[in-house]
């Protein structure tokens, strides 16, 4: 015989049942679902609680999902597009789930100081555009390893940090710069310990600035002054060197106090003004090229790698203007006036030629 109170409590859960089978999900929300069909468009879905099947478009899965085809009976949280109404089921989203999945975690790799992997997909105007868990993200040219985007970074998977992830504003800021720089301060003291002053190492060519290159030697960078790398002048490195290349270099320092490596690629080769002892003296005339003018004189090339000093006063017996004198690429005829390539200095003189004459 059934009590009044039993028979209260059957009516209350009946109830409950009912309404957890009746309730009906809005946009946006998250429900649970199982694949029932597929077809050309996309899939069939069962939803706990709704009327009828739900429909999941071809077109809003997710990047995994489309590598790896759902099955059927496979159970599943699933994003709602549009609600169910008297006409037809829900709409329902892979993608969309996917994508605040995906905010979510860069969130949190923000406010951990997590570091995550990124993969450049365009090289654009002030920086790279990356994808990241199926989110479009930027890196501006300041915040790259190399503080210049350049065609070698496309398809490269790269590690980074989250500076901003804004999902209203669809604004995904991420930086290499911080990441390299956190992985150097972790490794830096292991790679020093094994390098030493006098050593040829490979590394690549990461950064380029008009004083010089940084070169990854084994996860650090090190300095390549614009001095260092050729015995002839040259107005930048990217004259000699690009983003991405190879290279062999000497290292000629390393600061253990401040940590840092000092390189050499023009010491790879023979130094140029060892080669010419012995093959000039003083008082010699010689043709040279004119390498760059300046006030105080002009500097000519006499032989790859080394240059000369013409001062002005040694370029006539009357008062002149270098620049009206010599262009960058003439020839001319010199006398060596003091030759001491062991101080890695020549001075020249046309005065003194025309003198003799």
């Amino acid at each position: 015989m059934t009590t009044t109170l039993e028979k209260s409590n059957l009516d209350e859960f009946e109830r409950l049942l009912e309404e957890s089978f009746s309730k009906t999900s809005s946009v946006a929300d998250i429900v649970e679902g199982t694949i029932v069909k597929k077809d050309n468009d996309g899939y069939l879905v069962s939803v706990r609680g709704a009327k009828t099947e739900a429909f999941l478009p071809n077109k809003e899965l997710s990047s995994l999902e489309v590598e790896e085809e759902l099955q059927l009976g496979e159970e599943k949280e699933f994003y709602v597009l549009k609600e169910e109404n008297d006409d037809e089921g829900m709409l329902l989203s892979l993608k969309r789930l996917a994508f605040a999945q995906a905010w979510a975690q860069l969130n949190d790799a923000k406010v951990q100081g997590d570091t995550i992997l990124a993969k450049v997909v365009s090289v654009v105007k002030g920086g790279v555009l990356v994808d990241v868990a199926d989110l479009k993200g930027f890196i501006p040219s300041s915040q790259l390893r190399t503080g210049t985007p350049f065609d070698g970074l496309l398809n490269t998977k790269i590690e980074v940090k989250v500076l901003e992830a804004d999902p209203k504003k669809n604004k995904l800021i991420l930086s290499q710069r911080l990441a390299v720089a956190e992985q150097r301060d972790q490794v830096v003291d292991n790679i020093l310990s094994t390098l030493e002053e006098g050593m040829v190492v490979k590394g690549e060519v990461v950064r380029i600035a008009d004083f010089g290159a940084f070169i990854d030697i084994n996860g650090i960078d090190g300095l390549l002054p614009i001095s260092e790398i050729s015995w002839q002048r040259i107005k930048h490195p990217s004259d000699v060197i690009s983003l991405g290349d190879t290279v062999e270099v000497k290292i000629i320092k390393i600061d253990n106090e401040l940590k840092r490596i000092s390189l050499s690629l023009k010491r790879m080769g023979e130094d140029p003004w060892q080669q010419i002892e012995g093959q000039f003296e003083e008082g010699q005339i010689i043709t040279g090229t004119v390498n760059k003018v300046t006030g105080f004189g002009a500097f000519i090339n006499i032989f790859p790698g080394v240059e000369a000093l013409l001062p002005v006063s040694e370029m006539s017996s009357e008062n002149i203007n270098p620049f009206n004198e010599f262009k960058v690429g003439d020839s001319v005829e010199v006398l060596i006036k003091k030759f001491t390539p062991q101080e890695h200095r020549i001075a020249l003189s046309i005065k003194d030629i025309n003198k003799d004459a």
